[in-house]
Order: structure tokens, then C-alpha cells, then sequence
């Protein structure tokens, strides 16, 4: 996944901020594991005490807050954390309409920003693998060529099926098959 939930600007720092600024740890909580909650109901009652020291104090209680929900939220999905990412970085074409189909309620132009996408891909790999379809049976190289383009096609066709009819998850991948 594109950098989000691990930016200064993503939706955990996003959530921890509103936490801390009402005072309710419940606001951070959904967005990591139950066994961390214990972690950061600790971390959160510390940050709400050091804030009272002044601004440079609040700023450092806070960051170390911030990162501490992020490593949190990372270690629920099974991923490791590198630290908090800045502002603003590149999140794809997909996070940013996910969030506003969320927010207005309507999935509509992902889907069609999706189905659009799916189709693409798949005719480019589909058109790649039929341009190498004829080759001369004594040219390896070129019949190489072919299976890999054909391999391609049809794993990948397989693969996006497969996350497609998972049960998903935050963190789940799609798994198995034959790998290049």
C-alpha cells in the first residue's frame, strides 16, 4: 500500500491528535490491536500529563504518541515501523478516492476507476502475450518469450481474482501460485 496510515497526515496520526486534544483514548483505539491497547492507553496518559509542561514538551509528547499509535497500528497489520513518514507524500490514485467514496457515501467512481484499471491491465498483458503467440517452434528464445508473457497474463488475471474474492483484510495479500 501507498504510504498512508504511517504519514504525519494519515488517518492514525489524524486519529491520535483528536484523541488527545478531547482527552478520549477511544478516538486512537480502533485503529490498532487489542493487545496494544493496554501500550497505549499507558503512552496516552503520559502524553496527557507531559502536554501540561509547555510547547516544546506538548510537541514531543505528542510526536512520540504519534509514532507510538503508528507502531501500534503497523505491528496489527504484521508489518514493521520505520518511523513516522512526513506530509504529503504520494498515495496513489486509489487511497485518495476510497476516502471521499467513504466520506460521501458513494463507492461509484472507485468502482469505476477500478474496473477501468482491471480492463487495461488485463488487455495489455493479454495483447503482449497474443503479439508473441506465433513464434517459430525452433526460436527458444522466442518461445520463452511467449510462455512468460502468457504466464504473466494468466497469473496475474488469477492473482487479482483471488484478492478479489478473499475476505481481505487491512493487511491481507493475495497469496499462492506460481511465482516469477
Amino acid at each position: 500500500m501507498p504510504p498512508h496510515c504511517d504519514t504525519i497526515d494519515g488517518p492514525v496520526v489524524k486519529a491520535s491528535k483528536i484523541a488527545l486534544e478531547t482527552g478520549n483514548v477511544n478516538l486512537i483505539l480502533p485503529w490498532l490491536p487489542e493487545k496494544g491497547e493496554d501500550e497505549l492507553k499507558k503512552a496516552f496518559e503520559r502524553t496527557l500529563r507531559v502536554r501540561k509542561m509547555g510547547k516544546e514538551a506538548k510537541e514531543l509528547a505528542d510526536f512520540w504518541f504519534f509514532e507510538t499509535a503508528v507502531r501500534l497500528h503497523r505491528a496489527g497489520e504484521g508489518e514493521s515501523f520505520a518511523g513516522l513518514k512526513p506530509a504529503g507524500l504520494d498515495e496513489g490514485p486509489v487511497v485518495p478516492r476510497a476516502e471521499k467514496a467513504i466520506e460521501q457515501g458513494d463507492a461509484g467512481k472507485v468502482i469505476e476507476f477500478l474496473s477501468h484499471t482491471v480492463e487495461e491491465e488485463v488487455h495489455k498483458r493479454f495483447k503482449h502475450a497474443i503479439s508473441l503467440k506465433n513464434y517459430d517452434e525452433n526460436d527458444v528464445d522466442a518461445a520463452r518469450d511467449y510462455v512468460e508473457a502468457m504466464l504473466e497474463f494468466m497469473l496475474y488475471s488469477h492473482k487479482l481474482y483471488t484478492y478479489m474474492t478473499s475476505a481481505g483484510g487491512h493487511s491481507a495479500e493475495a497469496t499462492g501460485g506460481h511465482e516469477h
